[in-house]
């Protein structure tokens, strides 16, 4: 795949030379749902001392306790912090696909440049050097320089982990129940591009996320091709951080890759049934 990032959109390239346009997220949507996720995170914090709080007879006592506690306990207090600050945002944009929940509000989403999904190293690349970004005194002055200066609106965690942040255009996908509801011949196992040869297990794999992928190769045809292609990129993308195959990059094509998924699947549970 290759990019070209033009003003605010960022384009991909995919293997069957289909672009595929991503919306950059603007810098006050990104700044928004970065409040929302520090709140989040100052809750959490604020209930963890509330916690040690109520354990005790007050805040002198707490401060008593923690001049006079082992060092042993300072260092789990400051991974304690450290794991609800940093990991925070390495966690959910993992565990969630590269969004937080202060993302999710705002429909953002942190992607690999090349279009694919970022993985577990990415989102801790990217918000280990959070830190750096947030300077001085957390007022996000380095990392707002780096993404005036960037082409493709990149703070210094994103140059490092190669990832951009764009936004969900909703207009340019149709939703799962308007792609799925048109009633079409069954052509899901019809063969339209190369197999992705690839290296994974597919027991993790449900049924109902088989009938997803099955309901959107039999209804594609009626899209065009970028709504088509977008579609393939999201119900692929969830698939792909599942499975974690092994695959040749420039092999790879969205489509070709849930084709030969269904075919794996379905001829799996054929001789296992």
């Amino acid at each position: 795949m290759s990019s070209v990032p033009t003003d605010e959109t960022l384009i991909i390239e995919t293997p069957e030379r289909v672009p595929l346009h991503f919306a950059l997220a603007s810098i006050g949507n990104r700044f928004l749902a970065c409040a929302v996720d520090h709140f989040l995170q100052t809750l959490a914090l604020a209930l963890v001392v509330l916690l040690f709080l109520l354990a005790g007879a007050g805040i002198r006592e707490w401060e008593s306790r923690l001049a006079e506690a082992p060092k042993w306990a300072l260092a789990l207090l400051i991974v304690i912090v450290f794991l609800i600050w940093s990991g925070y945002f390495v966690f959910f944009e993992w565990v969630w696909n590269g969004q937080t929940p202060g993302k999710r509000w705002l429909r953002l989403r942190v992607i690999r440049e090349d279009g694919r999904p970022i993985t577990f190293w990415e989102a801790a690349a990217r918000n280990l050097v959070r830190i750096f970004d947030m300077l001085p005194s957390s007022l996000y002055s380095v990392g707002l320089v780096a993404v005036f200066i960037s082409s493709r609106d990149q703070r210094v965690g994103d140059m490092v982990a190669g990832t951009v942040v764009v936004r969900e255009r909703e207009a340019q996908a149709p939703s799962f129940e308007e792609v799925f509801s048109a009633p079409t011949s069954d052509v899901a196992l019809r063969r339209s591009f190369k197999p992705v040869a690839f290296k994974a297990a597919l027991t993790p794999l449900t049924e109902p996320e088989i009938e997803v992928v099955e309901a959107f190769l039999r209804r594609r045809w009626d899209l065009n091709e970028r709504p088509r292609q977008w579609m393939a990129w999201r119900i692929a993308t969830p698939i792909l951080l599942k499975l974690r195959p092994e695959y040749d990059p420039e092999q790879f094509t969205y489509e070709g890759f849930l084709e030969e998924l269904l075919h794996r699947y379905r001829a799996a549970h054929r001789f296992a049934d």
